[in-house]
Formats: structure tokens, sequence, C-alpha cells
């Protein structure tokens, strides 16, 4: 489906990836004149000196299409080089049916994506704690530049789940972004966290035309509650808690008693109604386990699958686990056992070559004397 502005997502992302909140860009003839009439725009002016602080402001929270322009042609030299960066990145993140040929979502028949890839792009860019306090921002004023002496440049976001002032606010909502086009209708990537779990929802192709745009808020929010109501993100292990104890092969009497740790947490997220203890983990052990062994290795791995998904974490040593000394010493017995027994092997190797030797000169010496005798008998004869 089409993506409108939620494209400004993959936009932001590369610009946080690629310059500095410091850095800057001048807005060229281009960016500004090819958004069309009845885009949204920051007012942005020819040869506006802006830091990307700015340029991203205006670009997630008023949607301003002239800042998706600015940034792709400083980032990457024109708008198409930059769209090929963010379809690179797209397939990064796992994105398997998004295609973009702009950086701001102005409609393409060729700039397309889905709900569950958007919601792919939205949960990485949240993760990036500059990312997030931009798309909780409410209200920016673009400051006094080089060629614009007002600051009557304010701007509300188009989020309102995020506006305590609208009427689809939701206390719950940390963003993300809004879309619009005829062709797309009612878009959003939108966030919220409760607790210790946090949400996306995405939402395509809402209402007829933007006077229905409250449909996509209230839709977020029925979803949205459904979510905080029916599942919960629970602990499966935690790291380093002890997942049970075994005894390793020729382990030591003083540490045959091995921890088996998780190495990391899992967490999951499960219906309300079940109990940690509903789901059976599927264990691989090292089969071939014995001491020595060091504190720390990986000894095997858990798994839990949960709605057809896979959760898993290694499974490693708790502890160091010496050899037993008996084992050790007859071990150390059978290696000199061995190596005497490849030395004799050798040793008679080299005494049969010698005797070989020996026993071939023997043999010369005789047919050599038996020759000069038969000669002589002859000769004399």
């Amino acid at each position: 489906m089409y993506p409108a502005s939620t494209t400004k997502i993959m936009t932001a992302i590369l610009a946080l990836e690629n310059r500095l909140l410091t850095d800057t860009a001048t807005v060229s003839y281009n960016a500004i004149f090819t958004v069309p009439v009845g885009y949204n725009n920051a007012n942005l002016q020819l040869d506006e000196t802006l830091t990307y602080e700015q340029l991203l402001h205006v670009l997630l929270i008023p949607s301003a299409n002239d800042a998706a322009n600015v940034i792709a042609e400083d980032i990457a030299g024109s708008v198409e080089s930059f769209a090929s960066m963010m379809n690179t990145k797209a397939r990064e993140l796992g994105c398997e049916n998004t295609h973009f040929v702009n950086a701001n979502g102005v409609h393409d028949e060729n700039h397309y994506s889905t709900a569950y890839d958007l919601a792919l792009i939205g949960k990485y860019a949240m993760n990036n704690e500059t990312f997030r306090k931009l798309v909780s921002t409410v209200r920016y004023t673009l400051p006094v530049t080089n060629k614009y002496d007002k600051e009557d440049r304010v701007f509300l976001t188009t989020n309102r789940l995020v506006n305590p002032k609208s009427g689809q606010y939701y206390e719950y909502a940390t963003g993300i972004k809004t879309g619009y086009t005829d062709a797309a209708k009612n878009c959003i990537v939108a966030s919220a966290k409760k607790d210790n779990m946090e949400l996306i929802c995405v939402i395509m192709g809402a209402g007829s035309d933007i006077s229905t745009d409250t449909n996509k808020f209230d839709d977020c929010i029925t979803l949205f509650d459904y979510g905080f109501e029916n599942y919960k993100y629970d602990t499966l292990c935690k790291a380093n808690d002890v997942f049970k104890v075994i005894t390793p092969r020729n382990a030591s009497s003083d540490t045959k008693n091995l921890n088996v740790l998780y190495e990391n947490d899992i967490n999951a997220l499960v219906k309300m109604d079940n109990s940690l203890g509903n789901f059976s983990p599927e264990v691989e052990l090292d089969e071939k386990l014995k001491a020595p062994i060091k504190k720390g290795s990986v000894i095997g791995k858990i798994s839990y699958t949960i709605d057809g998904i896979k959760y898993t974490t290694n499974l490693i040593a708790g502890q160091d686990i010496l050899a037993s000394s008996i084992f050790s010493l007859v071990l150390k017995i059978a290696l000199v056992i061995f190596a005497l027994y490849i030395l004799k092997c050798v040793l008679n190797f080299i005494n049969k070559g010698k005797k070989k030797k020996k026993k071939s000169k023997k043999s010369k010496s005789k047919k050599k004397s038996s020759k000069n005798t038969y000669s002589f008998y002859k000769f004399d004869y």
C-alpha cells in the first residue's frame, strides 16, 4: 500500500545515522519547488541554512516535505540517490515488500510498503533516543535564520495521540508519524508504552478523505487498549539464573556439580491468562560434555516457541569444572605408554633398515668374490 508521509520515518533514520544534529544543510530551488501544491511544507527559503536538528523537527512534527528534500539532497546528492539508500536500509531491517522513490512520501505508484514493514522501520527508529524525543514533541518554532528574520514559523504535531489538547490524546502514546495522500488515504505508524511493554500500531488506508483523519487515531486507541488489556510482556528466564545442575563426565569430586545458566534474558509477549508454566522449553545440551569445562563456555541452548515466534538463548557453564585427578593420571600414563610404543616402532623400523643394508652389502661382496674366482679358473684353464 502507499505509505504517504510515514515514509519520513526512514528519512529521519538516515539523517540521524549520517549527520550530527549540529551539521547544517542549505535549501535548494529543487527542494522547495518539486513539492506539489497542497502538500505540507515548512516555508523554507531558497539558500536558507538550517541545522539537522531544525530540519528533523519540521520533518517529523508538521511533516514538511521540503525539509525531506533538503535532507535527501544534502546526504546523497539527489533525491534519487537517497531513495536508493532508503531501499538498502529497508532490506537490512527485513522489509521484503517496500520500495521508496522519494524521501517524503509524495505519491508515486512505485513508492509502496506494507503495515508489517512500516512496523519494522518504526521499531528500529524508536531505538534511537533522539528520534523518540522528536516524535513525542507537540510544538516547535523555527528560529531566525540567514534567510528568514522572523519566528512566526510555528508548527504543531500532526499526531493527535501525543497532543494533550487534542480529542484523540492517548496517555500512553510515545509517537510516531502520520501520513495522508488522496491515493494512500489516512496512514499512521503509532507507538504507546504502558508499564514494561511498548506496542507499535500501523494503520493504512483509513477513511476516504482527509476529513476522516480522526478514524486512524480512534482505531489506534482501540488496538492499543486491546493489546494492553490482553497481553503482557513477561520474562521467561533471566540471564545468569540457574536452569539446572548437572554432573559432567570425568569431573573431579570437588567440582562435579555444574550450574547450567541462561546466557541472556528471554522476554516474550504472552496472553494475560497464560502462565510461564504453560510453556515447555526445547533444550539442547552438549552430549559429549566432559571435564575440564571453563566458566562461561557455551554448553547448549534453550528455546521457547510462543504464538509461532521462537525465543532462544545459550546455556553456559556457571563455574570451572576440573577433570578428575584419577582420570588425569590414567590419561597421562596412557599418553606416556603410547609415546613409548611409537618410539619403539620407530626404533624397530630404523634397526630393520640397518639390517637390510648390512645384508645387501654382504650379498654384493659374495657375488663379487664369486665372479673373480670364476674368471681365474677360466683363465687358468
